[in-house]
């Protein structure tokens, strides 16, 4: 039942990553507060992951903004968010260049469509978030996954907590 400011939060946050192996947060703040993301940004950046979901909302407009005022140095990928596979590919491209991660992510209402596994693999996203092995659509996305790194083997690529912004 406390309140607090954006500041307040993020020392808040702060101090949880000192006490706990915490590496990545996901919309640290409101997706509205662009000054307080700016300020979680330079305090908590460097040190951990700091996706933006709702922030951006997989729109290559938005995060264009984003990179331009240092806000977070991540998004998490919807691809069936933005409306396409170009815009998709557009917005992990656009992130990369900027040098933020991109997760790349299931949403609610999932099927067993696996192709958010062939996304991140494609794209070389090197993290993929889509929930635990407790239901049929989310194990669909590992199995493949799976399949992938079978087919790929040694060529397989993947930079385990490299590809974790703050964790190199």
């Amino acid at each position: 039942n406390k309140a607090f400011t954006s500041e307040e939060f993020t020392h808040f946050l702060e101090e949880l990553t000192k006490q706990y192996p915490i590496v990545s947060i996901e919309d640290g703040l409101d997706e509205s507060d662009w000054d307080g993301f700016a300020y979680q940004t330079k305090v908590l950046g460097d040190k951990i992951q700091l996706v933006g979901d709702d922030l951006f909302v997989t729109n290559t407009k938005i995060l264009k903004e984003g990179i331009e005022k240092g806000i977070v140095n991540s998004i998490l990928i919807k691809f069936n968010q933005i409306g396409s596979l170009t815009e998709t590919l557009a917005a992990i491209k656009m992130a990369k260049d900027a040098g933020y991660t991109a997760v790349i992510s299931h949403r609610s209402g999932e099927t067993e469509d696996a192709t958010i596994a062939d996304l991140a693999v494609g794209t070389a996203a090197g993290q993929i978030k889509t929930g635990s092995m407790s239901r049929s659509d989310r194990v669909a996305k590992y199995n493949q996954l799976i399949r992938i790194e079978e087919a790929l083997g040694e060529k397989a690529p993947y930079n385990g907590r490299n590809e974790i912004k703050g964790q190199a």
